[in-house]
Order: structure tokens, then C-alpha cells, then sequence
């Protein structure tokens, strides 16, 4: 079923769990996803960038083949523009059939970021689609910024500025980083601002920089009302550890081996987080009516 994120979000709000949002540039990564789901009946949503689409996943490629396998999916599957800046990526999204959006003005003073959201989130609602912004600004690990508690999301504040958007979900800065955090270091978050977060907005709440924040901070993170976390670095890390595996063991893997390889090991780990953070056997997986295909 391919949805927007709006319905399965607020189920899960409703219900206390989190969907998975992994960045897909490629048909493996898709199909690890849309098939782990499946075997999880659990939702999913797919993540990509503007960067990602315009130096491999391109906007006249994977967006056919995303909709193809979601259309025919036994469990809902959302395609979510992340972190688009510049009004031609929403264009190019909604164009390209994309059937949610986010608006990232975080790094603009409040009254831009406000702005700048209401005018894509009008959009996005005008064509049916659901629209995800941030307030905060979730920084760089490598930096260090999920240290700096400047940056944290003001639970006021943030209900005046999804009051004035109307945005559907939204992406708060508790002390998580984007990238990979230096080796050993396990981020401190601040739930009791992410819990003031849920009880002041009551709606569906994102975490951005999910990868490598620790399986006990993420379950946390759930439990104090996170519906959607987008995971990146972990996924894509996994895969290349696999393909190293892999060559390691035989330096002449055939390139198709190799791709279906990597393609189970990344549904894995997309399965494992799944039950992780609640979202496994939510839904009864039932395939849409139509021919089968091999």
C-alpha cells in the first residue's frame, strides 16, 4: 500500500510505537526495506535527499520503482523527500510522486523556519500529500553539535510553530547528531524535554540522527513518544561491511551475488530494528489484488 506518512504516523502516535525511515538510493536498498516490512507487517517509510537524488537515486529513476513495489506491498510504505531546502526539491518530489515531503528551514531564524513551512506545507496538503518539518536544529556528530543545547526544541515555541504551519509531524533536537558519532561515544538525550514535547503537542514526533545514538536511548526514545526515526548511517555502514565480508571471502563474488548478498543483510537489520522499536505486527499483511510478479 503506498501512503503517506500522515495516517501511519498517527497511528502510531496513537498506539506508542515508531516507524523505521531508512534513506534509499538504490532497488536493494528499496527492496530490503519494503520486503523486511512485509515480513514484519509492519509499516515503513523511504527516506532520500535532495543530494541523494541527484547523484544516484535520480528523481526519473527510483521513484517509479518505489511506487511500483509500494503500490503492490502487503503493508503501508511511504516515499518521503528528507531534509529538502530549495522550493524545486519539493517540486521535483511531488512531481516525481513522492507522497510525503520535509521541509527543512531549522537553520533560519524562527519567523523564516515559519514561513517557509506554512508555504510547503499548503503545497504538500494541496496535493494530497503530508508534510514533516523541524524546530531545533539536530546538527553534525562529528562536530560535536549534539552537545550544544542551543539547539534543542523549545516545547513553546513548538507549539506555536506547528499551530501557525499546520505540519503533520515534527522533527525536535534532544541532543542527537546526523553522521557517525566518534567511535565509543553514545549520545546523552534529553527526554525529559522530548516527554514535555509529547504532552504539549500531542502529535506525532520524529527523531532525526538515529543511527548510532544506542538501542537503549532509542527505545527510550519510543517509550517518551517518538514516532519516526530516521536511520542512515547505520544502514548504509551495514552494507558496506557486508560487501567487505563478502569480497573478503572470495575476491571474484560475482556483482549480482554480491548485490542480493548485501540485500538480505541490510533487511535484516532493518528487521531487528523494526521489533526493536515496536513497529513489527502492526498491521495484517495483505497484499493488494493484482497479477504476481516474479
Amino acid at each position: 500500500m503506498f501512503v503517506s506518512m500522515k495516517e501511519m504516523l498517527i497511528h502510531a502516535h496513537e498506539n506508542g510505537y515508531a516507524v523505521m525511515a531508512v534513506n534509499c538510493v538504490n532497488m536493494e536498498q528499496v527492496k530490503a526495506c519494503i520486503e523486511g516490512a512485509e515480513e514484519e507487517c509492519s509499516p515503513i517509510i523511504l527516506n532520500i535527499s535532495p543530494r541523494q537524488m541527484r547523484e544516484h537515486g535520480h528523481s526519473y529513476a527510483l521513484p517509479p520503482v518505489v511506487k511500483s513495489m509500494a503500490e503492490r506491498a502487503g503493508v503501508p510504505v511511504a516515499f518521503n523527500l528528507d531534509h529538502g531546502s530549495a522550493y524545486e526539491d519539493f517540486v521535483t518530489a511531488l512531481k516525481a510522486g513522492f507522497s510525503s515531503v520535509m521541509i527543512d528551514a531549522s537553520a533560519c531564524e524562527f519567523e523564516e523556519n515559519v514561513r517557509r513551512t506554512q508555504m510547503i506545507a499548503a503545497l504538500a496538503h494541496g496535493c494530497g500529500k503530508s508534510c514533516e518539518a523541524e524546530l531545533g536544529h539536530v546538527g553534525n556528530a562529528e562536530a560535536g553539535d549534539e552537545a550544544n543545547t542551543d539547539y534543542y526544541t523549545n516545547p513553546e515555541q513548538a507549539k506555536e510553530f506547528v499551530d501557525r504551519t499546520h505540519c503533520d509531524c515534527l522533527a525536535v533536537a534532544i541532543g542527537t547528531a546526523h553522521g557517525s558519532y566518534p567511535k565509543g561515544m553514545v549520545p546523552k538525550l534529553d527526554f525529559e524535554r522530548l516527554a514535555l514535547l509529547k504532552k504539549t503537542l500531542n502529535m506525532p514526533l520524529v527523531l532525526h540522527g538515529g543511527s548510532g545514538a544506542g538501542e537503549e536511548n532509542i527505545r527510550r526514545a519510543v517509550a517518551c513518544g517518538i514516532n519516526k526515526i530516521n536511520v542512515n548511517t547505520d544502514v548504509m555502514a551495514h552494507a558496506v561491511e557486508e560487501i567487505k565480508a563478502a569480497l573478503k571471502e572470495n575476491p571474484d563474488y560475482n556483482y549480482m551475488d554480491l548485490c542480493m548478498r548485501t540485500e538480505d543483510a541490510m533487511k535484516d537489520f532493518i528487521r531487528r530494528y523494526m521489533r526493536m522499536i515496536g513497529s513489527s505486527m502492526r498491521y495484517t499483511f495483505s497484499r493488494p489484488e493484482g497479477p504476481e510478479l516474479d
